[in-house]
């Protein structure tokens, strides 16, 4: 097999946080390994078609070609628990070959052999025991017509036949489909032992160990097999590489010619060698000095083409969307590499450092933070240790896993660092996980996740699972189809001007509550920050408030629901503290602070309470919003008193409502399948035609 130069592929990092080389992770929800299980069960089992086809052979029965009753008998053997071979064939002048002999794989002796010359040679044991199970083909012509009949069948074994578990195992059916044969070279070429890259094959195909269509012995045999093909590759393979990362530094380049305000900056080794490369675009620069006050940095994914590891920095915008601050490739996982990338991503962004940075676990960034940003609050997301969590406990719990699942759930969300290590300690003792490496893993990094440690840093709503899907949305753009570093920079750029230059039209955002703090909020508020300080607003109506000596206030909800909240209101400053302290954690007021604000009589919040990242005013892309809102506001109108009209003649009679709400059901259906035309995208593009 000749090994063509591949398209970069890139990989999740799939090696455990906990350090043992032997655990890999297995996400949860991800979906390439349901598709390539999908994939693995076409490769190992018969169409099926022709595994409803195979009956037993007989005496008389024709096919086309000799090759269609091989494949028959070959799909009969393996339902029935056997394999076959081909044994003899016959030969004539005239016909050609003119008798195929099948037989099972025991048929026959095996033969002794010449015993080499050595101390102690191998005793191999024969698996052949004389099994007379056979189906013997005879060539005949017919009108013209070549076709074989079966002369003789037999299908009487002198030894045990294997269970659907143990069939597949035959030398006969294990094999390495070709797209499996480029991913074991190219993990072999990258220095992955045979195990380990079975290991990664059974976790990319979401199946269990040991259910691949071939063993470890088939994948070290192959590897042997195609060692010389490997090293003849090797000089390719690595000129590719180092030419990529040239044309990858020659783009960077030329970007600066047409985005002056792009950065980029690279490292080489001591060959003069490419070895990590950052870059940013003007755009995101400048994103990053409105929104840079939370930033994410991405390194789920890697390259096993170039060996490289991908890191990517966002931000959230005022709409709740992820927005592209900058990218990374580096050579090395270490603390060493991590600490280059965030020295050239401060450099990139003038100096100026996150409030917050979210990361996975990952031990080597987290000593680089700690040095490189000392004064940035540290926190894992939450949901990189959730998609964890299968890989790690679904073995050492099984039937217990769904339990152990959703008291971490409720361990993640609670408020008191007292709370969560007694209800830690109680989770670890009922599960029997003392001594599990993955809890003390956890446990090591338990200021840096959980919401009771974590909730006084400020991450604008990054933890929320829109945000985490509108990142993966990105992640799956740019790395969704295999491409060389020159084109998957290019599609980067794409990537990130949609993301930065897109986003829902604007929403109609009615009032709720008919309060005036509501109103007033409205105006000024983008309508996803918008949404969610009116979400507080209606919930805080559930909430009763009690007055405390020294001025602060006891503020619970009404069925006790929930655990009370002290609020600390400063008048003179017109300063509220919140002992949730959601504030300070996603920048938008609570629930609790506003029912004490309604009971103060405040008709507006104050000012320092409309954080300039969330407001309309800071958004990336100019908008007429005071027109969208009268505009919006008239349709409500007039909405309000055609429904009112409409409800009060349709109550006359039961006749009339059944009426009404038939039709209404109906264009309600039809009106949600009606085409989405984003108007503000579309004027968008208006400008920049008339621009150019």
């Amino acid at each position: 097999m000749t090994m063509k130069p591949s398209n970069n592929i890139w990989i999740r990092r799939q090696q455990c946080p906990c350090g043992d080389w032997k655990c890999y992770i297995k996400y949860e929800g991800d979906d390439q390994a349901s598709v390539s299980s999908q994939l693995l069960k076409s490769e190992t089992m018969p169409s099926s078609s022709s595994a409803e086809a195979v009956f037993t052979p007989y005496v008389g029965q024709i096919f086309r070609t000799d090759d269609d009753a091989f494949e028959y008998y070959s799909n009969f053997a393996r339902k029935n628990g056997f394999s076959i071979r081909k044994a003899r064939s016959t030969e004539s002048q005239n016909l050609g070959i003119y008798r195929r002999d099948f037989v099972c794989y025991r048929s026959g002796f095996n033969q002794p052999r010449k015993k080499a010359n050595v101390e102690h040679p191998r005793e191999r044991k024969s698996v052949r025991c004389g099994c007379d199970a056979k189906l013997y083909l005879t060539k005949e012509i017919v009108d013209g017509v070549t076709q074989w009949y079966v002369s003789q069948f037999s299908n009487v074994h002198n030894h045990e036949l294997l269970e659907d578990d143990q069939v597949r195992l035959l030398p006969a059916y294990r094999k390495i489909q070709e797209a499996d044969q480029e991913r074991i070279l190219l993990l072999s070429k990258a220095g992955f032992p045979v195990n380990r890259i079975v290991k990664v094959l059974e976790l990319e195909k979401g199946v269990q160990p040991g259910q691949l269509p071939f063993i470890e012995k088939d994948v070290r045999n192959f590897v042997r097999t195609c060692k010389k093909t490997v090293q003849e590759n090797d000089a390719l393979l690595t000129e590719k590489r180092e030419n990529d990362t040239l044309e990858l530094v020659d783009a960077c380049k030329a970007m600066v010619d047409r985005d002056p305000d792009f950065v980029y900056d690279y490292t080489t080794d001591e060959n003069g060698k490419v070895e990590n490369i950052a870059w940013s675009s003007g755009d995101s620069v400048r994103s990053y000095t409105v929104f840079g006050d939370v930033a994410t940095f991405d390194t789920s994914y890697r390259s096993i083409t170039y060996g490289l590891l991908l890191g990517v920095w966002f931000g959230i915008d005022n709409h709740g969307k992820a927005i592209f601050f900058g990218c990374v490739l580096l050579q090395e996982e270490n603390s060493h590499s991590f600490a280059w990338a965030l020295q050239t991503f401060v450099r990139f962004m003038r100096g100026r450092r996150p409030q917050t940075i979210l990361t996975d676990i990952d031990s080597g960034l987290r000593d680089a933070i700690a040095r490189e940003l000392p004064n940035t609050k540290h926190v894992i997301c939450v949901w990189h240790i959730l998609s964890k969590l299968s890989s790690w406990f679904t073995l050492p719990l099984g039937s217990q896993y769904a339990d152990f699942k959703a008291d971490f759930d409720m361990l993640c969300h609670l408020e008191s660092v007292e709370d969560f290590e007694h209800q830690w300690n109680l989770l670890v003792a009922r599960f029997g996980l003392v001594s599990d490496k993955h809890i003390s893993l956890l446990f090591s990094y338990r200021a840096s996740w959980p919401l009771s440690y974590t909730r006084s840093y400020f991450v604008a709503r990054m933890l929320t699972a829109e945000f985490s899907q509108s990142l993966d949305s990105f992640l799956k753009r740019i790395l969704s189809a295999p491409t060389c570093l020159q084109v998957f920079f290019e599609q980067i750029g794409i990537a990130a001007n949609l993301q930065n230059q897109t986003r829902e039209g604007i929403q109609y955002m009615h009032i709720k509550t008919c309060i005036p703090i509501e109103e007033h909020a409205r105006s000024i508020l983008t309508p996803y920050a918008f949404s969610v300080l009116q979400h507080e607003i209606v919930l805080s109506m559930q909430y009763a408030t009690t007055e405390m000596a020294n001025g602060s206030y006891l503020v619970r909800h009404y069925k006790k629901m929930d655990g009370e909240c002290l609020v600390i209101w400063i008048p003179d400053d017109e300063q509220i503290h919140c002992s949730c302290k959601e504030f300070e954690h996603s920048g938008i007021l609570c629930r609790h602070s506003l029912r004490v604000l309604i009971v103060k009589n405040y008709f507006e919040l104050p000012e320092r309470y409309f954080l300039h990242r969330w407001r309309v005013e800071t958004s990336l892309l100019p908008m007429d919003d005071q027109h969208v809102q009268i505009s919006s506001d008239e349709c409500t109108q007039a909405f309000h008193s055609l429904a009112a009209t409409l409800l009060t003649e349709s109550l006359i009679s039961k006749e009339r409502f059944n009426y009404v709400h038939r039709e209404l059901t109906g264009l309600l259906e039809h009106v949600r399948n009606m085409p989405v035309i984003d108007e503000f995208a579309m004027n968008m593009a208006a400008n920049n035609v008339s621009e150019s």
